[in-house]
C-alpha cells in the first residue's frame, strides 16, 4: 500500500517513514478492531505481535474488550 505523505508532517511529528507507518497500520488496525471489522487475534496476527500487547495497545485506545454480550463472551473464551 503506498500512501503520500509530505516532508512535513514527518518533520513535524519527529519521526522517519518506517515509524510513520508503523503508526497508520496500528492506527488502522485498532479502528478496524473497534468497529468490529477484526478480531484482536488478526489485527496482533496483521502487527506481527502478541495479542495481549494489541489489547493493551488497543484499549488504551479505547477500545473495550467486551461488550458486554454473550456473543462476544463466547468468542474470547473459546481463545483461551
Amino acid at each position: 500500500m503506498r500512501i503520500e505523505c509530505p516532508a512535513e508532517l514527518l518533520l513535524g511529528l519527529h519521526v522517519n517513514i518506517e515509524r510513520l507507518a508503523e503508526m497508520v497500520k496500528l492506527e488502522a488496525a485498532v479502528a478496524l478492531f473497534k468497529k468490529g471489522k477484526i478480531s484482536s487475534g488478526m489485527a496482533a496476527k496483521w502487527l506481527d505481535m502478541p495479542r495481549a500487547v494489541f489489547l493493551v495497545q488497543a484499549m488504551e485506545q479505547g477500545a473495550a474488550l467486551l461488550e458486554d454480550s454473550a456473543d462476544d463472551f463466547r468468542r474470547e473464551t473459546r481463545l483461551l
